[in-house]
């Protein structure tokens, strides 16, 4: 059980098991079981369209993945997703399958299936080596960071305290492939804040080198302009990711933050001439 949700199994005369999600006593999807042997299985999902928001999916998948493991016996527990299927990829790495790698054409002449996979033994997706395990599998070697760097009318900058670290943070995330570093900052502050701000320009951009069991990364770090402290009343955080947001000073903030968002903090404040960004050539709007 996770929260509103439990798992229902049922058996089919053909071996094929399915892992019924409901909630509140109604179905609002479902993860199908396929055994390849005797410990592992291929599994496929679907929600019902009024269930596919508020963290329902990756929630629902995790839990019937975990019902795989603990209920059925299973070891290895795979899915193959299509490589532009961004939201099921979504779900699978938020569920703790790892990307594995592309089975090139394996869904059809003009589809290449990523293959994801959970081991039983694997950190769970929601301790802290079980999030990395996932992020650092499933993303390219070298991460990009894009945050934003939001001021209120006292100079204060606003920091996030996460769910699934100690330190806090600029607002921002881990860019999607195939996303640009100011499209990213605006879609994680839509997720994660409920906001919808406009991206001024870039301030710096940073290399990270590799810290506490990440891989090294570049940081993008963005204007988001001025705005009025009141603004976090109208925020709605993403519960699995942010735990509270914070007004400081660098010096409230220093006793929070890494040491190296101190320097760069720092930095910030010192910056007369912020550096171009652009897209494929040309000034963002």
């Amino acid at each position: 059980m996770d929260g509103d949700l439990v798992v229902r199994t049922e058996h089919a005369p053909d071996g094929l098991v399915t892992l019924v999600v409901e909630s509140l006593g109604k179905r609002v999807g479902s993860l199908q079981v396929q055994r390849r042997s005797d410990d592992a299985a291929q599994v496929t999902w679907r929600f019902e369209p009024s269930h596919t928001g508020g963290g329902v999916p990756h929630r629902a998948v995790r839990l019937a993945v975990d019902r795989c493991f603990t209920d059925l016996g299973l070891h290895r527990v795979e899915a193959l997703i299509p490589v532009g299927d961004t939201a099921r990829l979504r779900v699978a790495a938020r569920a703790g399958l790892r990307r594995e790698g592309v089975a090139r054409g394996a869904g059809g002449p003009h589809t290449d299936l990523v293959r994801v996979a959970r081991l039983a033994d694997d950190p769970r997706p929601d301790t802290r080596d079980g999030f990395i395990g996932v992020l650092n599998a499933n993303l390219p070697t070298k991460r990009v960071i894009s945050q934003g760097v939001l001021r209120d009318e006292y100079d204060r900058v606003l920091l996030c305290e996460l769910t699934y670290k100690a330190e806090w943070d600029l607002p921002g995330g881990v860019i999607d492939p195939w996303e640009s570093p100011a499209t990213a900052v605006a879609r994680e502050l839509h997720e994660e804040l409920g906001l919808e701000l406009s991206v001024l320009g870039l301030l710096v951009v940073n290399w990270m080198p590799p810290w506490r069991g990440w891989d090294d990364a570049c940081q993008f770090v963005f204007d988001l302009g001025r705005h009025a402290s009141s603004i976090i009343d109208a925020m709605t955080f993403e519960a699995t990711e942010i735990a509270a947001v914070h007004w400081c000073t660098r010096e409230q903030a220093r006793p929070h933050i890494p040491d190296y968002l101190d320097t760069l903090l720092g930095r910030l404040e010192r910056l007369t001439d912020p550096p171009l960004y652009l897209e494929g050539g040309t000034p963002i709007p």
